[in-house]
């Protein structure tokens, strides 16, 4: 039940989903809308343009119906008449084209926003197949437009019906009419009819639209494994990102083990803690950590010390210290300076020492440490060199 209920489409769309979506071309789309904006709009033009139309046009109408002797003696003459009249028709109606052009881009992008992508016009042999064919034939969205189109097939037959029976006395009397009269009473006409339509169309735009938007965020639901692949994809496999962070450590305490050798002295807890400290004589700065661990870790840094015969101190106080409050390459903080100066003194007496110069140092005990930078509460300011 578990797996049957994963592979179900519950989840929203994640924005990666409507992003990829997008770029295939899939967007919400209303034909419903576009059709009544550009219905809409093709009213509004030519009642604004009324006056521009009804020129235009009268002034064609006259000549085309204007004899001109010329055409019964040269053919020529009426085919330059006629283009002459065409382009002219074309360019007195163009603003009401482009008006309806513009409209058009406007209102299939309303729902969805503006895309353009070529993965929409790539062919796709999978529709080619007759049983998929089959499918979208008795599928709910085709049973939606079927109805949605016999209903808006209705209802604009009921309306046209209804104006042409209305006004069927006007259209009659528009054959005994003067051209001009008849031009001025059938742009009236035109007008009154495509408002009415237009006004029926605005009931199933307001039922189109939204459902639209409804089916198509309910086609790009995802189940629950549609949103662990995703996330995988986006912020990568888990398993895989801790064999990297797991790598990621195993080097980094590689190159830290390295720095061992060149250390002046390691501090110990005696067992939980190491600290390898290292300092430039002249370096203009103060020691620094070059390796710190615990457990197994301060275990091989004890050993690697050890190896390369690097002095080892046992100071559980300032291990702790240095441990919680310093980075790796980090200068220590101003508090331990007096605490590893004695230990780097210390340090230099024992070389000495190991030369056949001076007397055996004392292992440095009672060093100044804070307690709470030993307790690991707080993390001491750095020391100004470091800043």
């Amino acid at each position: 039940m578990a797996e049957d209920s994963d592979l179900e489409k519950t989840e929203p769309a994640s924005p990666r989903r409507l992003e990829k979506a997008r770029e295939e071309g899939q967007i919400a789309r209303s034909r419903e809308l576009t059709t009544f904006l550009m219905l809409c709009a093709g009213i509004g033009g030519i009642w604004v343009g009324a006056g521009h139309f009804h020129e235009t046009l009268n002034g064609i109408v006259r000549r085309s119906v204007w004899f001109d002797p010329r055409i019964g003696r040269d053919p020529a003459v009426m085919v330059a008449q006629a283009g002459n009249l065409a382009l002219e028709t074309l360019l007195g109606l163009a603003p009401l084209f482009l008006l309806l052009v513009v409209v058009a881009i406007g209102a299939s992008v309303a729902l969805g926003g503006m895309v353009f992508s070529g993965k929409a016009l790539a062919p796709k042999f999978e529709r080619m197949n007759p049983l998929k064919g089959v499918q979208r034939m008795f599928s709910a969205q085709t049973v939606v437009e079927l109805i949605k189109t016999l209903a808006k097939a209705a209802l604009v037959g009921t309306v046209a019906v209804y104006v042409i029976w209305t006004h069927r006395d006007q259209m009659t009397a528009l054959m005994y009419a003067s051209p001009t009269a008849a031009i001025a009473s059938g742009m009236t006409l035109i007008i009154k009819c495509c408002a009415l339509i237009a006004a029926s169309l605005l009931l199933i735009v307001l039922i189109d639209a939204p459902w639209q938007l409804w089916s198509f965020y309910k086609k790009m639901r995802m189940s629950r494994q549609d949103v662990k692949e995703e996330h995988k994809e986006s912020e990568g496999d888990p398993h895989v990102k801790g064999r990297i962070r797991q790598q990621q450590r195993a080097m980094a305490r590689s190159r830290m083990m390295s720095q061992v050798p060149g250390a002046d002295v390691v501090i110990t807890n005696p067992t939980h803690y190491a600290v390898a400290l290292r300092y430039q004589d002249g370096g203009g700065g103060a020691p620094r950590v070059v390796a710190k661990g615990t457990g197994l870790i301060a275990a091989r840094i004890r050993a690697t010390a050890a190896q390369h015969h690097v002095a080892t101190l046992e100071a559980a106080p300032l291990a702790r210290a240095l441990y919680f409050n310093v980075e790796l390459e980090q200068e220590i903080p101003v508090d331990l300076y007096a605490a590893v100066a004695q230990v780097l003194a210390w340090v230099y007496q024992l070389r000495n020492w190991n030369k056949g110069q001076g007397e055996r140092p004392v292992m440095p005990s009672g060093l100044d440490v804070p307690a709470a930078m030993a307790a690991g509460r707080l993390r001491s300011r750095l020391s100004t060199n470091n800043e």
